[in-house]
């Protein structure tokens, strides 16, 4: 049997496969953080895909920690609620359990829609707000300077992320990841490129990865026993260093035992996004490695991601011990049904919805059993 076919325990939770829909914002989400149809008719595809997994986008658990004025939130109970209806819905079409991302933009806050292309707004605009990080160095050198979060705002952030995730186990959600990844709040507090506190939270390896641990340990205090807890992780920031200090994928390994202990459910590894001058090697399988050295450096399930595109390139990445699950981002927006199709090619069995079960290909009947 192909391992991407598979099933595997992240903690308590049991996926069929090992293939897992990434988080993708969106950004199509109304003024106040509210779903709109755009999720619906988004959920329930990749509900339908024959992933082992579905995380939705990352969702702000603060309105200032919203990457741009259209991303989803999940800081008040109406937004819980709606979301709750939603996923009452999506799972009824489907058994595949689906997660949540939950996160906080910091300093890369405050932006337009990408495909728009005006980038940050200023705090005065009308869809811009001040953003904050962990000391007052901007993203890129024309953005309006972050607002260095003070220990009782820090302190707020970790609150908001424990209240979003009792609100994310009430909606249903059958996991939470937590992103600390890309650039985003706790990866700046991670990286002494954005990072030149003098406090508890910077300065030592230990300090910097203090506030991704407080949050993590702060959800685990708040979520049923049992309930499991992932978090997404930058392995490094593509930068040149002329200093001893760094965040690369030594920094993350010790990051993600750090997490282990804490009873992480997985560590999900990719990379970059902390500094506008990163230089990333784009080529097939180019954050592998760094999953590898995760991997073999605990004792919990690790996610690849990154341009993995075909089913035996995944299936490679699994044969070899390089991780222990393929995470799919734009791959699978390109080709919802790619899950299908890496059955297909693999010779393996996945489970569909019955009313897509005479659609598939004469000779590839025997792939196709109902959920």
């Amino acid at each position: 049997m192909a391992l991407l076919f598979q099933p595997i325990q992240f903690g308590s939770l049991t996926l069929s496969n090992r293939i897992v829909i990434a988080p993708m914002c969106q950004y199509s989400a109304n003024e106040q953080g509210e779903l709109t149809y755009w999720h619906e008719q988004q959920w329930a595809n990749y509900a339908l895909s024959g992933a082992g997994l579905c995380i939705v986008e990352a969702t702000a658990v603060q309105a200032e920690g919203r990457i741009s004025y259209a991303d989803l939130g999940l800081w008040n109970d109406v937004q819980r609620a709606q979301i709750k209806a939603l996923l009452a819905n999506v799972k009824s079409l489907s058994p595949m359990p689906f997660a949540i991302q939950l996160a906080h933009a910091g300093r890369k806050a405050s932006t337009d829609k990408p495909w728009d292309g005006k980038g940050q707004f200023a705090p005065e605009h009308a869809k811009g707000w001040q953003t904050v990080s962990a000391s007052e160095l901007p993203f890129n050198v024309d953005d309006h300077v972050p607002h260095a979060l003070s220990k009782a705002e820090i302190e707020k952030i970790i609150d908001d992320f424990a209240e979003s995730a009792k609100r994310a186990v009430d909606a249903g959600f059958d996991l939470i990841e937590v992103h600390a990844a890309h650039g985003y709040l706790l990866h700046q507090f991670m990286s002494p490129l954005s990072n030149q506190r003098t406090d508890e939270y910077g300065g030592s390896f230990e300090n910097r990865i203090r506030l991704t641990l407080e949050v993590f340990q702060a959800m685990k205090n708040v979520v049923p026993e049992a309930y499991p807890i992932g978090v997404r992780i930058s392995a490094t920031d593509w930068m040149e260093y002329t200093g001893e200090d760094s965040w690369d994928v030594e920094s993350a390994v010790g990051l993600s035992k750090a997490l282990e202990q804490l009873g992480a459910a997985y560590i999900h590894v990719s990379s970059g996004g902390l500094h506008a001058a990163q230089k990333i090697e784009l080529q097939a399988n180019y954050q592998v490695p760094f999953a590898e050295a995760v991997k073999k450096a605990v004792n919990i399930p690790v996610i690849a991601v990154g341009l993995i595109t075909e089913a035996m390139q995944a299936e490679g990445i699994l044969q070899y011990g390089m991780a222990d699950a393929i995470g799919l981002a734009r791959g699978i927006l390109y080709d919802p049904r790619w899950p299908w199709h890496a059955a297909a090619e693999l010779g393996e069995n996945i489970q569909i919805a019955p009313q897509y079960l005479r659609c598939q290909p004469h000779a590839q009947r025997s792939q196709f059993s109902s959920f």
